[in-house]
Formats: C-alpha cells, structure tokens, sequence
C-alpha cells in the first residue's frame, strides 16, 4: 500500500500531547479517518483526548472500550467519532456492529487499534503511528495510506 509521511514529531512527552494535536489538525483536511496505531500503554487515547480538546470538545467520555463508538460534535470540527477495536474479535462480529457504514459518514474519525477493522478502513486515510522510546518520550509520525 503507497504511503506518504505528512510530518513526524520526535522526543515527545504525554504532557506535550495537546501541541501536537493542534498540529495535526492543521495537517488534516475536512472529514477524515486517522488510524491510531500504537502498542498498548503508548498515549493512544491521551492523544485522542488532546486532539478532541482541540476540537473543542468539553467532555472527554474516555476511551469506548466497551461501547466501541464514541460519537462527539464540535463546535469547530463538526462530527467527530473515537472507535476503539480492541475488543472485536471477528468478521462476523464486524459486520453486526455496522461500522462499514458508519465510516462512510462524512466525519472525522480516531481508530485505536485499526488493525482489527483492516478489511473495512476505507482508502485513502491517515495512519499515526506512535512509538515509545527508550527515555519513555514518543515518536509520532502521520502517515497518508492511499
């Protein structure tokens, strides 16, 4: 799959999370789906959390673990939806939650764990990978798949 890095942020600690998310919103165009793909533990939802702040989101609901959806509206962004796929384990479960058609809404969309919806990400979209250093900082890169 082709691939274009938009911009990579190195030595970054979580606390400096919400100046990088006002970065990546000026890198974003309207209605778009970024694919979180992170380890465990690496800021995934911290990150999520800075970027819907940045979008003026007042109330962070935390990551949808269980509910798998979490849908916010900005007052700058518009729709805005956070997917956690962790816990889906199969096709069959993919295909009952109805997340094919959701991700064809004009919105932004957060994926972590984007690796278990592979089958229906559309194309194009973007991809953050974060990384954890040795000194514990992050490297975050945007990537643009198409």
């Amino acid at each position: 799959m082709p691939t274009k890095i938009i911009s990579t942020w190195t030595n970054i600690r979580l606390e400096e999370l919400r100046s990088i998310a006002n970065e990546i919103w000026t890198l974003l165009p309207e209605a778009c789906l970024v694919a979180l793909d992170a380890e465990m533990g690496s800021g995934k939802t911290t990150l999520v959390s800075a970027l819907l702040q940045e979008a003026q989101i007042t109330h962070f609901e935390g990551s949808p673990t269980f509910a798998i959806v979490q849908a916010y509206q900005s007052p700058s962004r518009g729709s805005i939806y956070h997917l956690d796929c962790y816990r889906i384990e199969n096709e069959n479960e993919l295909l009952n939650l109805g997340l094919e058609e959701l991700l064809d809404s004009s919105a932004y969309f957060f994926i972590e764990w984007p690796q278990k919806i592979d089958t229906i990400l559309p194309k194009p979209h973007f991809r953050l990978y974060i990384r954890i250093e040795s000194d514990l900082s992050r490297e975050i890169t945007l990537h643009y798949d198409y």
